[in-house]
């Protein structure tokens, strides 16, 4: 299964004023296309540190010690706010527990939700133009370099071929631009005559019923082109939009929108019967009209589109999809051999970075030029970015910096620590108790900041064998069709443009989606004329307005009463469904995600502590904690008493030497006390980092409430006992 994000060996800290508080400590996971993940834990547990980490909204004395965030090539943890913008909002939303803390409350809903989509529609067709130029350039340089003549006949021939894709390209953009405008105009007044159509019926006339007949009449003519409302009804279409103002307008006086009805049916129809029609093939038509020099042939649209499609392979794409695999199999050989090269320069590196002291000005020489070779392994005809080799040198320079850096900041915090503990002492000396602490000095571990250089480049390396390994089993041919439909949806991508019209209708689309009644009504509204339960469904309309690959949910049910956070629950499966949405879900309560997550990471004190399918956690969990959530969780077969979890979460600025759920597990031996556990594989898909797991630790059976809760959840499921 594709995974969408990668989090790699997360440390993050924060600075205080009582020294550093861990609060993610060596986390790692991976998000699946399509798929949720829970991450569930007590208050201070670092679930939301992850998730805002993932988003790049740290708070400013945050510490991010080690660990990636891998997503689309790219390690979020590295990247600056700029590139962020392009990501943040776009391609992962985030609903917060409170609602009022994404909405402005002085601005319209309306109007918050096509903001956004206005600006990012203007980013993506900047970006869609920018990839297209980009690759279409590195393709014509990559062909002419895998042409084994060495023919400059053939050189001028390939580069001649680059200019002509280009230039029918705008053709086929001014084609489908035209179409896609008219489309979808027709296909929104249909949609919008049939509800305006259904209230007139009723006898009633709902608030700015006059824009909405405005709307209908403007789109209604605006939907006339050449493939959708043909021009031979231009004038009906124009002759039913100017009766249909003035039947209105007559209507709204006496109260009787029967022949308003009828006219809008009509006019509906024949929207419909546009949107019904077949598309033509703009690509191949963009590069008929192009270069022919005839008039399209006049047959039906599915004739046509095979004609042109025929047409173009024979006068131009088949020549040009053979010299594109050719360049595409010399690019990745290529790529190949600076690999291998790579392989036997990161080898000989790795002595520089696992010296006891390192030295400033090696290792700065040294990433210097493992960042030149590893650069050199990036395959540009490859339309899958290879995170690991794109993220190596931002990551080793980090690392670096970070290393020097960390000298001169522990100094600080033992003198810092020295000078606590002299007080301390003097006040001990005096014959008082001081009632705090001496905090350990805040320092970086020098060691694991030069094991996570090892580990970077250990892992570049494996990833290399990896792909050297599995080069024979690579298909040039499919290959080379992605690359063709990479270009053309580049190009789609240039005309997809989002108007203020179009982003209005989206947005009373989105409100229906969510499940917001009157959303023509509402659109108009303030963010204070919402309940707590609309606001939240407003949020998560703003969080899919941009269409985002990942959604992260945190808490977004905490604030809403039961009824409300069972209908926003449901709301969100729904939307990850329709949408294909891979959904991070942040909560403190297991019994909210127990119908909803496909996989559960239980966190205590930033550590995750147990990790596995959502059947896994539910009814063969195996860590104490996870008992205890699951103990301390209603429903509503529940007779007794609920089992609180006794104790509180340890201070993290103090980390504990061995299991942190030690002190609040009466399970715990005393092995817990003295080391943590490491994370014990159950199966394929189960892990969990306790002790109980270990060949020689006694045979523990789980509290007898969770045994009878997971028994009456197996009941209900008509599931069978293992």
């Amino acid at each position: 299964m594709e995974n969408k994000l990668q989090v790699r060996n997360l440390r993050i800290s924060f600075r205080t004023s009582n020294g550093k508080v861990q609060a993610v400590r060596d986390i790692s996971f991976d998000l699946a296309k399509g798929e949720t993940l829970a991450i569930v834990g007590e208050s201070g547990s670092g679930k939301s540190v992850t998730s805002k980490a993932i988003l790049g909204i740290l708070a400013g004395n945050s510490i991010i010690e080690s660990g990636e965030i891998i997503y689309d090539g790219k390690d979020l943890l590295k990247i600056s706010e700029e590139d962020f913008h392009k990501i943040r909002g776009d391609k992962i939303a985030m609903i917060f527990q409170d609602p009022m803390s994404s909405l402005n409350p002085i601005v319209r809903i309306g109007k918050q939700l096509t903001e956004a989509m206005l600006l990012k529609g203007k980013a993506r067709q900047r970006e869609s133009r920018s990839n297209f130029n980009t690759y279409l350039k590195n393709l014509e340089k990559a062909m002419i370099e895998a042409d084994a003549s060495n023919d400059p006949q053939k050189a001028a021939q390939i580069s001649q071929n680059c200019k002509k894709f280009d230039k029918f390209e705008f053709k086929h953009i001014e084609l489908e631009s035209a179409y896609n405008k008219a489309f979808t105009a027709a296909d929104e007044t249909a949609d919008d005559i049939e509800k305006i159509a259904f209230e007139f019926e009723k006898g009633s006339i709902s608030r700015g019923a006059d824009d909405r007949i405005n709307d209908i009449v403007k789109q209604s003519r605006d939907s006339v082109n050449e493939y959708v409302v043909k021009p031979s009804k231009k004038d009906r279409v124009y002759s039913l939009t100017s009766q249909l103002k003035a039947q209105f307008k007559k209507s709204k006086k006496t109260n009787k929108f029967d022949d308003t009805v009828k006219t809008l049916y009509e006019l509906r129809d024949i929207m419909k019967e546009g949107v019904s029609v077949e598309a033509p093939n703009f690509f191949c038509m963009g590069y008929y009209l192009t270069f022919s020099d005839k008039p399209l042939p006049d047959m039906p649209i599915d004739q046509l589109n095979a004609y042109l499609h025929d047409y173009i392979d024979k006068d131009f794409m088949l020549a040009f999809i053979s010299d594109a695999e050719q360049a595409l199999k010399h690019s990745s050989e290529v790529s190949c051999e600076n690999m291998k090269k790579a392989i036997a320069e990161l080898e000989a590196a790795k002595p520089v970075f696992a010296k006891e002291n390192l030295d400033r000005k090696e290792c700065l020489e040294a990433h210097k030029h493992l960042s030149a070779v590893v650069s050199a392994c990036v395959d540009k005809l490859d339309i899958n970015k290879d995170s690991l080799t794109f993220t190596f040198a931002p990551s080793l320079k980090s690392q670096i910096d970070s290393y020097f850096h960390a000298i001169g900041a522990n100094k600080k915090a033992i003198r810092a620590h020295e000078k606590d503990q002299r007080k301390f002492d003097r006040i001990v000396a005096k014959g008082k108790k001081p009632n705090w602490e001496v905090a350990d000095a805040a320092v970086t571990d020098l060691e694991l900041i030069k094991a996570n250089i090892a580990r970077l480049i250990d892992r570049l390396i494996d990833h290399y064998d990896a792909l050297l390994a599995n080069y024979d089993s690579r298909n040039f041919d499919n290959e080379t069709v992605a690359v063709i439909d990479y270009l053309k949806a580049n190009a789609s991508g240039v005309v997809d443009k989002v108007t203020r019209r179009i982003a209005k209708h989206r947005a009373i689309k989105l409100m229906e989606e969510v499940g917001i009644a009157e959303p023509h009504k509402r659109y108009k509204q303030y963010p204070f004329e919402f309940s707590g339960g609309m606001r939240q469904r407003i949020v998560i309309a703003i969080a899919l307005a941009a269409n985002p690959d990942i959604l992260i949910c945190d808490e977004p049910t905490t604030a809403l009463d039961v009824t409300i956070q069972a209908q926003i629950l449901e709301l969100i499966n729904n939307l990850k469904e329709e949408r294909k949405l891979s959904v991070i879900f942040i909560t403190h309560d297991l019994g909210v995600v127990a119908n909803m997550a496909d996989r559960v990471a239980v966190m205590y004190a930033g550590k995750i502590v147990e990790y596995g399918t959502s059947e896994d956690i539910f009814y063969r969990s195996a860590h104490p904690y996870t008992w205890a959530l699951l103990s301390s969780m209603p429903d509503l077969d529940t007779n007794e008493k609920l089992e609180a979890i006794p104790g509180t979460p340890p201070n993290m600025i103090y980390p504990p030497k061995g299991d942190a759920f030690a002190p609040r597990n009466r399970y715990a031996m005393a092995i817990d006390f003295e080391r943590q556990p490491p994370m014990f594989k159950i199966s394929d898909t189960h892990f969990a980092a306790t002790w109980l797991l270990h060949p020689d630790a006694p045979k523990v059976d789980p509290p007898k409430a969770v045994v009878d809760r997971i028994a009456r959840m197996k009941s209900k499921r008509g599931l069978k006992d293992e």
